[in-house]
């Protein structure tokens, strides 16, 4: 197979992945390759183009998600057979449609199971608590009997909401349980949130680069971006003020604490200035506190949500990252109408939230076990992050910048202009380590030379064999010249 790659500079910022899929998706809409034609091993074309494994792995993988092709253990990849007529075909809507086109975008992993796993923000299996949050649900179900294994109401669980209320009022968050909304994790939040304020064809204002799954999320549910840039403290409050002006854009969406993916947080001043410029456009903030747990370091500053005298802050919050993802719990904090507005949302959305899962939140809460498990996770993550930093500082080249996180479990490394993170990609998982490239985090999907890494699931060891190996790709790649110089901050 004959493809002519653009290994740098390709016109449409493709990286090569793509480029190879782009072709062969060409070669069989012309019938060059037919349906069950079997297409060349990933080997056999790797070493024809002269490029990695798994960057033809990414270009197969595309290609299944898409439906143009299928994998057979031991056989090979083919062309999918042509699919026997029907009837009735369905159509998906046009809002799934887009939502399909975003998640094809997404980056692929390839095949690089024994690498270093840098890029999700999946807290680590071994540091659930595991075995005591098991005790506690033994116990609520025991105690709670068949009324936790009923359709609960759509607020949640009230002791839940009680608990997660004493909480927030220790941050200075004024609130009583009734201004709480239970959901399913800050995904659950994040969707109900947004359909409080916008319809189909609305604008919503978010930070770039931002949280994937907000995007789509938004894209889902038919809204149009608007983008506004990140600087040193926060989001540009010259482009917010800008951009909440516009009718159309009907609410902002932030991470001040800890932002994913920039790992950042926002001064005090920067969020009273951004308080003040919604406020004077009327526009309610929905603000994501998913890592509002997890500080390891520094002076915490307010939440938005307790600075808000107006009642325009929506606040997420999730146990997923601090506790463990399967738990699903997640709490939105609202005031007057707003909890009417989320209870109604909530109802039609699902009939009840799992009850005895809410109900040993509550109790692992109250107990004790929960404070326990964050003090442990703490430490664990400061090692973490400080031997991500140490190794980054030895093993990336001239000219690379990341920021220190005060807590979460994500850097943000910028490299040098010219590199494209989302092509980098599959030699990097060739080399043995994962990460997200800038790309996924953009509403557009444009080529960046931006990526985050992440220190949830690796250990110290891991961690510096992980930034070793992506130091590798890169000299390797650039030829740029390791540096050994103090560490650029971002």
């Amino acid at each position: 197979m004959q493809i002519e790659l653009q290994r740098a500079g390709d016109p449409d910022g493709r990286p090569v992945y793509r480029q190879i899929a782009d072709h062969i998706r060409s070669e069989i809409a012309a019938d060059i390759f037919g349906a069950g034609a079997r297409l060349p091993a990933i080997r056999a074309l790797a070493r024809s183009l002269r490029v990695n494994r798994d960057t033809v792995a990414l270009a197969y993988e595309e290609l299944a998600a898409e439906g143009v092709v299928e994998s057979a253990v031991g056989r090979g990849t083919f062309v999918r057979l042509a699919p026997q007529a029907s009837p009735f075909q369905p159509s998906l809507s046009p809002l799934v449609e887009r939502l399909l086109e975003f998640e094809r975008a997404r980056p692929r992993f390839g095949s690089g199971k024994a690498a270093v796993a840098m890029h999700a923000i999946i807290p680590d299996p071994s540091l659930y608590p595991a075995e005591s949050f098991r005790r506690i649900l033994n116990r609520v179900l025991r105690d709670g009997g068949p009324e936790l294994l009923i359709y609960g109401g759509p607020q949640g669980y009230e002791k839940l909401r009680e608990v997660v209320a004493e909480r927030l009022r220790k941050v200075s968050i004024d609130v009583g349980s009734d201004e709480i909304v239970l959901c399913h994790g800050a995904s659950q939040g994040i969707s109900l949130s947004l359909r409080l304020f916008a319809e189909p064809g609305d604008t919503v204002a978010f930070e770039e680069p931002t949280y994937t799954n907000l995007l789509a999320t938004a894209f889902g549910l038919g809204l149009k971006p608007a983008p506004i840039p990140m600087r040193g403290d926060g989001l540009d409050l010259a482009v917010l003020e800008r951009t909440l002006e516009r009718p159309e854009v009907k609410l902002l969406y932030t991470i001040p604490t800890f932002n994913n993916p920039l790992g950042t947080t926002s001064t005090l001043e920067h969020r009273r200035a951004l308080l003040e410029i919604a406020a004077r456009h009327g526009k309610p903030v929905i603000v994501d506190g998913y890592e509002m747990d997890l500080r390891f370091a520094g002076r915490s500053v307010p939440s938005l949500a307790a600075l808000d005298g107006t009642g325009l802050v929506v606040l997420l919050t999730s146990f997923s990252k601090s506790l463990f993802p399967g738990v699903r719990v997640g709490a939105i904090v609202a005031r007057g109408r707003l909890v009417d507005a989320l209870v109604a949302l909530k109802s039609a959305t699902d009939l009840s939230d799992a009850m005895p899962l809410q109900a040993a939140v509550a109790e692992f809460v109250a107990r004790g076990h929960y404070d326990r498990h964050l003090a442990r996770l703490r430490r664990i993550l400061r090692s973490r992050r400080d031997a991500l930093l140490d190794a980054l500082d030895r093993e990336l080249p001239t000219g690379a910048r990341w920021n220190v996180p005060e807590g979460g479990y994500q850097v943000w490394v910028e490299l040098p202009d010219g590199i494209d993170t989302g092509e980098l990609l599959a030699d990097a998982v060739g080399a043995g380590v994962l990460f997200a490239p800038g790309s996924q985090f953009r509403h557009d999907g444009r080529a960046s030379s931006d990526l985050r890494l992440s220190f949830a699931m690796a250990r110290e060891d891991d961690l510096r064999r992980g930034v070793a190996a992506l130091g590798r790709v890169l000299r390797d790649r650039f030829a740029s010249p390791v540096r050994r110089a103090a560490k650029v901050h971002i």
